[in-house]
């Protein structure tokens, strides 16, 4: 059975990506690292690729509290789900799920980009990076940054980047990120989309 199915009860989950590229990536440097490995950081807790299963586990609401989500459906969820891995090698949505509670408490994601530079570089961008409320100050969000980054670089990007708030500089910036001096800016224009004409806000 291909790694990115697994049976679950009678039920097979589908991952977005090969949970076996997460495995041997070394923490060996992330401030982050906890007990276990790094797909297990301690007992309780587990790393891996965005599932089927996600919808019921929290995934979306987990987003909600980082921007406005919307009211998708299962079939939605689903459907974008489905396109994303029909993208291979773009789409690496990551969370951490509690295994005691069933519930997805952390998550991020790395999209890639091909490039005509650098000899048909590969470019990494650094996604929606959310830590539930209720697991703040227990290093998560270090942890889901660092795997996004050691994925990175083994996809073979060139480098990683991302746009952030203001006050979360700090926070990347204790995970090896830097400001590029006269290249630090974020602009932007966003469009009305979707049937409810709203203009999103991240």
């Amino acid at each position: 059975m291909s790694g990115c199915v697994q049976q679950n009860g009678e039920h097979q989950e589908e991952f977005l990506y090969d949970p076996d590229l997460l495995k041997g990536l070394d923490y060996g440097n992330c401030k982050a690292k906890q007990s276990g490995s790094s797909s297990a950081p301690d007992e309780s807790l587990k790393i891996r690729p965005l599932s089927t299963e996600d919808f019921d586990k929290g995934y979306l609401k987990l987003l909600g509290q980082m921007t406005l989500v919307g009211n998708i459906s299962r079939e939605q969820f689903l459907r974008r789900f489905h396109e994303m891995k029909s993208c291979p090698n773009t789409y690496y949505v990551t969370v951490i799920e509690d295994l005691s509670t069933g519930a997805v408490i952390a998550a991020a994601s790395l999209v890639t980009e091909l490039k005509f530079i650098r000899n048909t570089a590969l470019r990494g961008r650094l996604e929606d990076v959310v830590v539930d409320d209720a697991y703040r100050g227990r290093s998560l969000g270090k942890l889901i940054v660092q795997t996004i980054v050691l994925l990175a670089e083994k996809r073979g990007c060139y480098k990683i980047t991302l746009d952030c708030k203001d006050e979360l500089i700090k926070f990347y910036g204790s995970n090896g990120f830097h400001q590029e001096p006269g290249n630090s800016n974020t602009m932007s224009i966003r469009f009305n989309a979707g049937p409810s004409g709203s203009r999103a806000t991240s």
